[in-house]
């Protein structure tokens, strides 16, 4: 006799991914510990802490950024999972659950934040970076 496996929240895998995406603690909630990208964003964690411990010279911002791509990443993955059709989500991520999503505003205003949130980051990141890049850090 098998068990039902428990349904997945939409909404508060999109939480995960806005808020943990750095950590790929949403990819963990939703495919668990065997996905591939839920070990690439904890090395890229683990590459960002290993940057601040052992390379003190090197700028603060290039030390961050494996941290920062990584931060990115989850907010994209936010946005993917937050505007996914409910049906879609539950056929990859609660089939055999016997549950079914339903979305409502909570994860609306949830993608409204993701999106200011992430796409400050974004521009944000490439701003420093080109300044980094083509001044050397002329503008702070």
């Amino acid at each position: 006799m098998t068990l039902p496996r428990p349904h997945k929240n939409k909404t508060l895998a999109t939480l995960f991914a806005a808020a943990l995406g750095a950590a790929g603690l949403h990819r963990l909630y939703l495919r668990g510990p065997r996905d591939v990208l839920v070990w690439l964003h904890l090395a890229l964690l683990a590459l960002t802490l290993a940057l601040l411990a052992l390379a003190p010279s090197i700028n603060l911002f290039y030390r961050l950024l494996p941290l920062i791509v990584s931060m990115i990443a989850g907010f994209l993955q936010a946005l993917v999972l937050g505007v996914m059709p409910d049906e879609k989500f539950d056929a990859a991520f609660n089939a055999g659950s016997g549950g079914r999503s339903d979305s409502r505003w909570p994860l609306a205003l949830l993608l409204v934040a993701t999106m200011l949130v992430g796409a400050t980051v974004l521009i944000s990141t490439m701003a420093r970076l080109f300044d980094l890049m083509y001044t050397g850090g002329a503008y702070g």
